[in-house]
């Protein structure tokens, strides 16, 4: 039987029976074969002209990609760099260290890296703080339609300068919270040996530090001072050796965070209902946020976390160090060197 016999019989024509004769006979299927598409505006050559400098300057455009020689489209140079693994994400912030920084931050390491966890336990952490009355509300995220952005029930207030704020010291431990003072007026060494008396001691003591306890504060111009190193010398307070720029070490860190995150579920209307919610949120925070545990070890551990930090920080700070001592420019190519994202906690 023809192809033209078998077309009048199918109505269809004898082309399309041929076609799908010949598919059957070479494939042995009648389906329609996945086609490869369109070919690949960019060359090999193209694609790894384009890596190779966003490796160089992470910091590069699309449009500068564009200028830079390649002929394709923006979109195409974001599905190269896709394909290679790469995306386009919002640069961290990290302190801004230079290289006495990174030297302390290794010897901190290195003298703490061994530390068995039982030692992290016999630190009070402390810190301050701002809480602005309107500060974590600008990250909320709500499921709505398209043009229901204006909606009452999808909006935040915002308010300039974030509405007021107040700045708060706390210190927390292995074993729990301690208290939380409010800091009214611009703090100075006096006021905040006063802070460590009334607040830091009944701390120690409410927590059962026992003997031993080191105290954890940066190297705020305040805490150095030599009233306050006298202070401390004639209360017998033993302090943790702390690397200059480094903020991003505390694990007091996470435990604002978590502050923030209830304070800004309780939505207060003023400063004075914030300090009040400040207060009571702190409180409630469990002592199983501030220790290790099985179920929250991912999220916080804060005082156990801290060997992994210290591999980080030899890892990373000693690949910045090279890289810093190795430059001939390093006076010039500093600024550029240092906005790298190498601490990502």
């Amino acid at each position: 039987m023809g192809y033209r016999t078998m077309s009048k019989q199918l109505g269809e024509k004898a082309t399309t029976v041929g076609a799908i004769i010949r598919k059957w006979k070479k494939f042995k299927m009648t389906v329609n074969r996945p086609r490869s598409g369109a070919p690949c505006k960019i060359s090999p050559r193209g694609a790894s002209m384009i890596m190779r400098k966003v490796r160089d300057q992470p910091r590069t455009t699309r449009q500068d990609l564009k200028r830079a020689g390649t002929t394709v489209s923006k979109k195409t140079i974001s599905n190269t760099l896709r394909r290679h693994g790469l995306k386009s994400c919002s640069t961290r912030k990290v302190p801004l260290l230079k290289p006495a920084h990174v030297q302390a931050r290794l010897k901190f390491a290195n003298d703490h890296l061994d530390d068995p966890e039982e030692e992290w336990g016999k630190v009070m952490w402390s810190d301050e703080t701002k809480i602005e009355l309107f500060g974590l509300n600008s990250t909320r995220r709500v499921w709505r339609k398209k043009k229901d952005e204006y909606n009452p029930k999808n909006t935040i207030p915002t308010v300039k300068h974030g509405g007021g704020n107040i700045i708060l010291w706390g210190c927390f431990s292995a074993k729990g919270t301690g208290r939380l003072h409010r800091i009214e007026g611009r703090m100075d060494g006096a006021m905040y040996r006063k802070i460590l008396a009334s607040n830091l001691l009944p701390s120690v003591r409410a927590l059962k530090m026992g003997r031993g306890w080191v105290l954890q504060h940066d190297n705020d111009l305040k805490h150095t001072a030599r009233a306050t190193k006298e202070w401390l010398r004639k209360k017998h307070l033993k302090v943790l050796e702390w690397p200059i720029q480094s903020p991003d070490l505390n694990p007091i860190e996470n435990l604002w965070r978590e502050l923030k995150v209830r304070i800004a579920q309780r939505q207060p209307r003023n400063l004075k209902d914030q300090e009040k919610v400040c207060m009571g949120e702190w409180a409630k925070i469990p002592a199983a946020v501030c220790k290790p545990g099985q179920e929250l070890q991912e999220t916080y551990d804060l005082c156990n976390c801290k060997q992994r930090f210290l591999y980080q920080i030899l890892s990373s700070a000693f690949l910045m160090y090279q890289i810093l001592m190795s430059c001939n420019k390093m006076q010039i190519n500093y600024l550029k060197i240092i906005q790298c994202d190498f601490l990502d906690f």
